[in-house]
């Protein structure tokens, strides 16, 4: 059976979901020898950097399944996992799955006092944990389960039978990125964390996505949607356990990928990396997705690499990738919106595109009413993908729904074409008075576009008894001059209403910049130090 028969035939498989991907294909006994996930790390005896076979894989997630079994953990019992090998976390999801668990993963990340309170919201049976967290985690009184390491020594033979899912059951828990404190437990069906790849399978398989390098997150949704779409198209997908700038420019010389996904503090890292002399030849999409990518960002990386085009004398091999890029979320389950850049390309703006067949997306103002083109409000949205909720929180999951849309936090705006735009979070925008405000991600794009020896950079905006007062923090590139003043150039950048509130630029380290698990600024946090800085004075 070709690749192109399979993925139509699971696309019309009407029990197929994010619980069983992998038991499917072992039930189909098609090309079980094939080729499937690396890990960059060593795992079960398994050398980092070897490719497992779909038997394999299913041999490593029986063993798991046949441990976890043997500890009593079975259908609709919720776990926790928290692991720095992003091998521990797919392996453990794919064998709590098995089972009809529902495998609720922590970004290892997370400091252990939040750990703890998230866990103790979660109510899990008990926690799986690696070696480093363990020891981390276990003054605080928490269920260890034995070390997620030893959970590979089970007998596969022991394995119970998969777990038969209907499409609303639970399906794993994930949560939000944890930037304005405890991270929100996002809880995915079976069906929702499997709609956006169910779509994809009834379309042509993309250009660069045999060979897929995943920079996401291990814990993340996005991998776990990555992980099953990787497996029901039959590419290789390898998964790194540290998404740093540096390490994923060396994954690629190693490993030569023809795609790469990642979030926008991938490429903002990789921004910040001296390429020249890399050899990135191999990629030809760079696969965005969370929240949308800076436009200089994106020139940078497109600038790179080849990628296949059809022209009169038939497909030729040229300079240059592409680059997808959209707007998601953990709740929202993939990116409702898609837009491909390329070097003949020009729609930014934080353009992310238009809506994916699945998406119904609005803008909304404060009364919940649809707002007219080219005005900004809230982003809301209906599709199959969205979650089901939050984890033992109804209060936030119906706070979060209006008129069957799910309010995402995001500003945006809609053009007459039916691109969508986005300026920011509703958490980070700040009223300037007489209808004006101030917008930090848009004003960290405009900063960006102006100074092109800055490499990323984040706007902090406070409000004071004065005023709103604005600093702009600025991480230069390799070829960057920190004694040059760029205070007019991004004051002209930031446009007159937003000028008028900035006190100054500065050029900060990266360990200046508080960072979430996921590698999102912690806004509130800086603004809160902010605060503290000017009340001092």
């Amino acid at each position: 059976m070709t690749a192109t028969s399979t993925r139509a035939k699971l696309a019309r498989d009407p029990d197929l979901g994010a619980g069983n991907v992998l038991t499917t294909l072992v039930a189909a006994n098609g090309d079980l020898d094939r080729r499937t996930f690396t890990f960059d790390r060593p795992v079960d005896d398994i050398p980092a950097w070897t490719a497992l076979t779909v038997r394999q894989l299913d041999d490593r997630v029986r063993a798991r399944a046949a441990a976890l079994h043997a500890l009593g953990i079975g259908t609709r019992d919720p776990v926790a996992i928290t692991a720095t090998s992003v091998a521990d976390n797919i392996l453990t999801f794919l064998a709590l799955a098995r089972l009809g668990a529902i495998p609720a993963l922590i970004n290892a990340k997370l400091a252990p006092e939040i750990t703890v309170r998230y866990v103790e919201r979660l109510r899990p049976v008990g926690v799986l944990a690696d070696a480093t967290r363990r020891e981390a985690l276990a003054p605080h009184g928490l269920n260890l389960l034995p070390p997620i390491e030893s959970l590979g020594a089970g007998d596969p033979a022991q394995a119970p039978e998969p777990y038969r899912f209907h499409q609303d059951d639970p399906v794993a828990i994930t949560h939000s990125s944890g930037t304005t404190g405890v991270p929100k437990a996002v809880l995915h069906s079976h069906s929702s964390l499997f709609a956006a790849n169910r779509h994809r399978l009834r379309m042509p398989k993309a250009q660069g996505t045999d060979r897929l390098l995943s920079a996401l997150p291990a814990p993340h949704a996005a991998t776990l949607i990555a992980l099953n779409l990787a497996l029901a198209s039959e590419s290789e997908l390898l998964a790194l356990s540290t998404q740093t700038g540096p390490s994923v420019v060396d994954a690629i010389e190693q490993w030569r990928p023809g795609g790469v996904l990642g979030f926008a503090a991938t490429w903002s890292e990789m921004a910040k990396t001296d390429l020249r002399g890399r050899d990135l030849d191999s990629v030809a999409l760079w696969w965005n997705t969370g929240d949308c990518a800076h436009e200089a960002h994106i020139r940078r990386l497109i600038s790179l690499g080849y990628r296949e085009v059809s022209t009169k004398e038939g497909r030729v091999r040229k300079p240059g990738s592409a680059f997808i890029d959209g707007l998601g979320s953990s709740e929202m389950g993939h990116s409702h919106f898609f837009i491909t850049h390329t070097t003949e390309t020009n729609r930014y703006g934080r353009c992310i595109g238009r809506p994916h067949a699945f998406a119904e997306p609005v803008v909304l103002g404060p009364d919940g009413n649809e707002l007219p083109y080219g005005e900004v409000g809230e982003l809301g949205t209906k599709s199959p993908t969205l979650s089901l909720g939050y984890w033992n929180d109804s209060v936030t999951t119906y706070r979060t729904r209006v008129r069957g849309y799910f309010l995402t936090g995001d500003l945006v705006y809609r053009d007459e074409e039916g691109y969508f735009y986005h300026v920011d979070r509703l958490v980070d925008s700040v009223d300037l008075g007489d209808g004006k405000r101030l917008h930090t991600a848009l004003s960290e794009e405009r900063v960006l576009n102006a100074c092109p020896d800055v490499a990323d950079c984040t706007v902090v905006a406070v409000r004071t008894d004065d005023g709103v007062v604005t600093d702009v923090l600025v991480q230069l590139d390799a070829a960057g001059d920190p004694d040059a003043d760029r205070t007019e150039a991004i004051r002209t950048a930031l446009g007159p209403d937003v000028a008028a509130t900035l006190r100054e630029v500065v050029v900060v380290d990266e360990d200046r910049i508080p960072l979430g698990p996921t590698g999102k600024v912690r806004k509130v946090a800086l603004r809160e130090q902010y605060l503290q800085n000017l009340g001092a004075r």
